[in-house]
């Protein structure tokens, strides 16, 4: 497949929308084009299953007249007059927002940064069916596993072009590889199931398929035989892989349009303490090869990288233009393309780690339950009220004890952010990255 994206084609139609929604009588517009390949292999059992292949395009565009706006988009070839027009009409029937509008034109970006997001790597059907292949014999290699679930490989390529009425044009690609693995322990009722993956901007950052085939059998057979606890309350802690929920959840409760409806457990706590002291929290959008980076957010604007938390202090909202105005703020370039319109939302999101290893974070609290895997999404965005199934090893003198299942841990997220503490085993692939959290003082629901 083509590694080359043509942003010529894409900032010719983003254009294009621009001046048909000015012509139909928008006071003002920005559209968004995107277009995307795939290429994706399935593997199980040694045997090829899957080999997809994919490439589509989108058009999105919001118009403004007046105090009303309204947002339309498409993945079909369309007569972009027509879509235009279409639009602007829904606009005049759509109910004033006094703070709809465009980015302010002196927020907008003046030069688009280089960020290190496209690998000219040629990846083939092939490469990926190897990698598959690699990964799904490693993880059977592990004693005690006893089926596959399949191993998969992918990779994909993106551009989006912005284009807004007031002079914006800006535009990005980036490509990500990856690859999977699912092992099976056990057999009969008796079995268990778990997985490690990777994924990546370069395809040279990827860790080996033997590791990621390892790693997923190993995990399934450490899972055998799991026990259920008796009620209690002690120190929970979260793998990295469970521990960027947390973040998710602070995100949305520090997005400037959930403070703006006063739908946040955190609305009042701007400049407060509210996560222990030694717990920072970024949000960085030029980070290189970063999975969430871009150059610009969703309007155009420069995001600037922001503390978030700092020594425990929550220092800001995630904005964008209208949040922003609403709440009589200043943006910072926060404001993500949802569809045809924009929320606030984060680049990537970290949490810092802290001084101890994993191991001395365990042995420092003693026993407790270390969570890796989670089950249903309870968090209360309103409350702060924290309940999700969960399963996972006990801990016993700072030592792993044994598998654990069919648990629900509780708790508020107040409560869970002030009785944080974080290992420095912290795992910056991903979007969205945490180390190994301890939370102490949690309610286990189990016997």
């Amino acid at each position: 497949m083509t590694q080359q994206i043509e942003n010529s084609r894409l900032q010719d139609r983003a254009l294009h929308l621009v001046e048909a929604a000015q012509k139909a009588g928008a006071d003002a517009a920005d559209a968004v084009a995107v277009t995307s390949q795939s290429l994706s292999v399935a593997v199980r059992e040694g045997k090829v299953e899957t080999t997809d292949r994919s490439e589509g395009d989108g058009l999105s565009l919001r118009v403004f007249v007046g105090q009303r706006s309204a947002s339309i988009s498409t993945n079909r070839e369309e007569d972009i007059e027509a879509l235009a027009q279409r639009a602007v009409q829904m606009a005049t029937v759509s109910p004033q927002d006094p703070y709809a509008g465009l980015a302010d034109q002196d927020r907008l970006l003046k030069e688009i940064p280089l960020l290190d997001l496209i690998d000219d790597t040629e990846v083939s059907a092939t490469m990926l069916q190897d990698v598959a292949l690699r990964a799904e014999e490693a993880g059977m290699a592990v004693q005690g596993t006893t089926k596959s679930g399949g191993a998969s490989a992918g990779w994909g390529l993106s551009g989006m072009v912005l284009a807004t009425s007031h002079g914006f044009v800006g535009a990005y690609q980036r490509s990500r590889s990856s690859f999977s693995m699912v092992a099976v322990a056990g057999e009969g009722t008796n079995m268990e199931r778990d997985y490690d993956y990777d994924s990546r901007t370069y395809w040279s950052d990827l860790d080996s398929a033997e590791k990621i085939g390892q790693s997923a059998g190993e995990r399934a057979v450490r899972r055998m035989n799991p026990r259920k606890l008796e009620t209690c309350k002690v120190p929970v802690f979260y793998d990295p892989r469970v521990a960027s929920s947390l973040l998710g959840h602070f995100a949305g409760a520090i997005s400037g349009a959930a403070i703006a409806r006063g739908t946040s457990f955190l609305k009042d706590q701007l400049g407060k303490q509210v996560f222990s002291k030694a717990i920072n929290i970024t949000d960085n959008p030029y980070k290189p090869r970063g999975a969430g980076t871009a150059p610009f957010d969703g309007e155009g604007t420069a995001a600037p990288t922001l503390r978030l938390i700092e020594d425990g202090v929550l220092t800001s909202w995630l904005l964008d233009s209208a949040s922003a105005r609403e709440l009589g703020l200043t943006p910072n370039g926060r404001a993500r393309r949802s569809g045809s319109t924009t929320i606030p939302g984060t680049t990537n999101l970290t949490l810092s780690e802290g001084d101890l290893s994993r191991e001395q974070l365990l042995q420092h609290f003693g026993s407790g339950l270390l969570i890796t895997e989670m089950i249903g999404s309870g968090a209360n965005g309103v409350t702060g009220d924290y309940s999700r199934g969960a399963s996972g090893f006990w801990v016993e003198n700072g030592e792993i004890a044994y598998p654990v299942s069919e648990i629900t841990i509780a708790s508020n997220m107040r409560d869970m952010f002030m009785n944080m503490t974080a290992a420095s085993d912290l795992d910056q692939r991903y979007a969205v990255a945490a180390p190994t959290l301890a939370v102490e003082g949690m309610t286990i629901a189990g016997n």
